[in-house]
């Protein structure tokens, strides 16, 4: 369904929300593999903090249409060109009805999908036939979810935003990914208060991303032991899914 990406050397990536977590990690594997890297996030000490020579820098807030656009300009005047976007930005705020803050879940959808239109929108005159733009979402947007409140739904938008854009961009040979994982050690995953199975290192998630761009499949998602269930739960009626949901959490 996308081209399968293999042989990275001399391949333009531009990885926006790069300073830390899967980014981060990300970001230093493939230019292992010879890829050449353009890092955006909003700290541009984070960027260089990374260490990884010959790195692109540009610093961009990917929420502001101008900044994306300048980061843009940038990165065509040094490259003339792009081959793969991947977008990775995200916050979580873990939130239920009864704390429900509307200022901070706007703020949280924002960044995990208003910001990913954004991109979108800045870079889809830039992408190649034989590459394309991959969005990093979450197994928490297949289905509802206890304290996802604000996080799932940008999430699940993410997602669909995905499908629609494969739709449009397959026929022209224009790859779009949607990259969903599952609990990965982040300093956002840090601010949950249970237990998280199937817990992966920001390295083995860049690890299975790489991997899953290799197979042109639409979607990437890990680890399987864990997604697949999630996938599963996701395929139940209402009547049985809320139920087995509140039991298996605890909520």
């Amino acid at each position: 369904m996308n081209p399968k990406l293999i042989n990275w050397s001399g391949k333009r990536v531009w990885l926006v929300g790069a300073s830390s977590g899967i980014g981060a990690a990300l970001a230093g594997e493939l230019a292992r593999r010879g890829a050449r890297v353009a890092l955006s996030a909003r700290s541009k000490d984070k960027l260089r903090g990374l260490g990884i020579e010959g790195a692109l820098l540009l610093p961009c807030d990917a929420t502001d249409t101008a900044s994306l656009a300048g980061a843009r300009r940038s990165l065509l005047a040094a490259w003339s060109g792009v081959d793969l976007v991947i977008y990775l930005a995200g916050d979580y705020v873990p939130m239920r009805a009864a704390d429900f803050d509307l200022a901070v879940a706007e703020k949280v959808v924002t960044v995990n999908f208003n910001a990913a239109m954004r991109l979108a929108a800045t870079v889809l005159p830039d992408l190649p036939p034989g590459g394309g733009i991959a969005f990093v979402a979450s197994v928490a947007g297949y289905r509802g979810l206890p304290k996802a409140l604000a996080y799932g739904p940008g999430k699940a938008a993410l997602i669909h935003f995905a499908e629609c854009l494969h739709l449009d961009l397959a026929p022209q040979g224009i790859g779009v990914w949607v990259v969903n994982p599952g609990f990965v050690a982040t300093q956002l995953t840090a601010r949950n208060d249970f237990a998280m199975p199937a817990l992966l290192t920001p390295e083995a998630a860049a690890l299975a991303t790489v991997d899953g761009l290799r197979t042109g499949n639409f979607e990437i998602h890990y680890p399987k032991r864990f997604t697949c269930v999630m996938k599963l739960l996701a395929l139940l009626p209402y009547g049985l899914y809320f139920p087995l949901v509140r039991r298996l959490t605890g909520n």
